[in-house]
């Protein structure tokens, strides 16, 4: 099969993100002058180690924030926001924080996740989360499409939970990180295996 994505595919369900798999969630916490949100992303990446920065893209928007949705316009309100890891045992809360609430309506509340304050940022984190990376907005890019905003930050906090460090590496399978594949469909990371680069 072919398709050209401006002439649609002909299936019941857009097959794109499905090919694009697994991605990792980003659980983006944002402060602003409504309050604190929590949402998860899964168009999010690590984009560059030194400075470590990371990426997100936020593709919709609600009618109480214009062109765009809560997350991106609290970032740029304060030009701050964390990423919490996402393991499998938080799948249902996780699930919770991406319904469409009211502005100002607190996520962390309506999914019963405590929260913690981060270090660097004034910015909310989940405290129960594997990891945590407090960010500073390096930019905001507007995407091609009508609500397609891409987000970067570079890294100034590193959070990790000590039951996951093992032996000195954060060791994943300790909370088996939560990914997303296609239409309403995830997995859970559970099995390792290594491979030497040809110039190790």
């Amino acid at each position: 099969m072919f398709y050209r994505p401006e002439d649609g595919h002909g299936l019941p369900h857009n097959p794109f993100n499905a090919i694009v798999t697994p991605r990792p969630i980003g659980w983006i916490s944002t402060r602003g002058g409504t309050g604190d949100n929590l949402a998860p992303y899964s168009f999010f990446n690590a984009v560059a180690y030194v400075p470590p920065q990371v990426m997100f893209a936020s593709t919709s928007a609600k009618s109480d924030r214009g062109d765009t949705k809560d997350s991106v316009a609290q970032i740029r309100e304060t030009g701050v926001f964390c990423v919490n890891i996402v393991e499998y045992a938080m799948r249902d809360a996780m699930n919770a924080t991406s319904a469409a609430l009211p502005a100002g309506e607190d996520e962390f509340a309506a999914a019963g996740l405590e929260k913690v304050e981060c270090e660097t940022i004034d910015c909310p984190r989940v405290a129960a989360a594997p990891a945590n990376l407090e960010c500073r907005m390096t930019q905001i890019v507007k995407l091609e499409g009508e609500a397609n905003w891409l987000v970067l930050g570079e890294v100034t906090g590193v959070h990790m939970r000590d039951d996951c460090l093992v032996d000195g590496t954060f060791d994943i399978t300790r909370y088996q990180p939560l990914t997303r594949l296609g239409y309403r469909d995830y997995a859970k990371i559970t099995e390792l295996f290594s491979l030497k680069r040809p110039d190790d």
